[in-house]
């Protein structure tokens, strides 16, 4: 019995060290530019903002709306896009379409089903002029981008994040010792 017992425990402390390192307790950091002014990444690291990174409070959140910013296991492609990160780092973008969806976008400017997407998070400086055809998201899959789309390398670049995929969703960031929530 005292075996059993301890053989629990250890898995239990297993599970729960799995779900700090994968961010659903927070502790998570943020290491590239492709989410400021949003989210910020600390100097000397290209296009950060600050001296020292954002500390993420994330919650496992199985109803995730358009504009939530996610925490998520890349899929390989984008570590072949994006310099080899893959599948070893959680990545933080925004939500931008779901299942079943059609996107494009047109000198920088996002479309949802024909619609212009608003996006207030999102100032001139930070978008690009680049458009892409687009096109329908499948299956349990979601379309992401990063905030500062002129640096960022997202689903435009590798494709979709399967929902499996999905690891949290950020309600806040730890700035400066203080919590500012993330709408």
């Amino acid at each position: 019995m005292v075996r059993r017992i301890a053989s629990v425990t250890a898995w239990m402390a297993v599970l729960l060290v799995g779900a700090g390192q994968a961010g659903c307790q927070g502790g998570v950091r943020i290491i590239s530019s492709s989410m400021e002014p949003t989210l910020h990444c600390a100097k000397p690291a290209a296009g950060c903002e600050s001296t020292t990174a954002d500390e993420l409070e994330q919650v496992p959140d199985a109803k995730l709306e358009r504009g939530d910013i996610i925490a998520f296991r890349a899929p390989a492609s984008a570590g072949t896009a994006c310099g080899g990160f893959g599948e070893t780092r959680l990545w933080v973008k925004r939500l931008i379409g779901f299942s079943g969806e059609r996107w494009s976008i047109v000198k920088g400017v996002v479309y949802v089903d024909g619609r212009r997407l608003r996006e207030p998070y999102i100032g001139p400086k930070r978008r690009d002029l680049v458009s892409f055809a687009g096109g329908r998201i499948p299956k349990a899959h979601y379309f992401v981008l990063g905030d500062n789309r002129r640096v960022s390398c997202d689903s435009r670049m590798w494709g979709y994040v399967p929902a499996k995929n999905v690891i949290a969703h950020v309600v806040a960031v730890e700035r400066d010792g203080r919590r500012i929530r993330i709408p």
